[in-house]
């Protein structure tokens, strides 16, 4: 599905793939991003103001976390979301114990420290400090 959304004076096109999979891909200007939209619907409020619509959900709890999707092996570490290495704490052949900070991925700025699913020698890095990563980018690959 194509729309062409504008927001203000700027006019943005966003194509939406299919509907039916977890996570949605939506590309906003060319730029896929993953959306998981929420299972139940709530009540929602719609406030017009001016030349826009703004609908609000009703209070609800926050919903859990997605499932990580892993399509690469175990030896791998992800990035968990999109965003900027603004630090790298492992070393290749470094040993690490579950649960040790491996890098610093800034999202939103918001600063999230990333760290090792398990133990394990790091075998290679494959990010550098001011990277740009995408969700579910390898970041470090382990040797065993």
């Amino acid at each position: 599905m194509h729309y062409s959304v504008k927001i203000g004076d700027q006019t943005y096109s966003v194509e939406i793939e299919n509907l039916d999979t977890r996570p949605v891909v939506v590309s906003v200007d060319g730029e896929k991003m993953d959306v998981w939209p929420e299972e139940k619907s709530t009540p929602v409020t719609t406030v017009k103001r001016d030349d826009m619509t703004i609908s609000v959900p009703g209070e609800k709890p926050c919903p859990p976390d997605p499932p990580v999707q892993q399509t690469v092996s175990s030896k791998c570490v992800l990035a968990p979301i999109p965003g900027v290495i603004v630090e790298i704490k492992g070393t290749v052949g470094q040993s690490v114990n579950r649960g040790d900070e491996l890098c610093v991925l800034e999202a939103m700025k918001m600063k999230n420290s990333i760290r090792a699913g398990r133990s394990g020698t790091l075998g290679s890095i494959k990010i550098a400090v001011g990277d740009q990563v995408r969700h579910s980018q390898v970041l470090m690959e382990f040797t065993d």
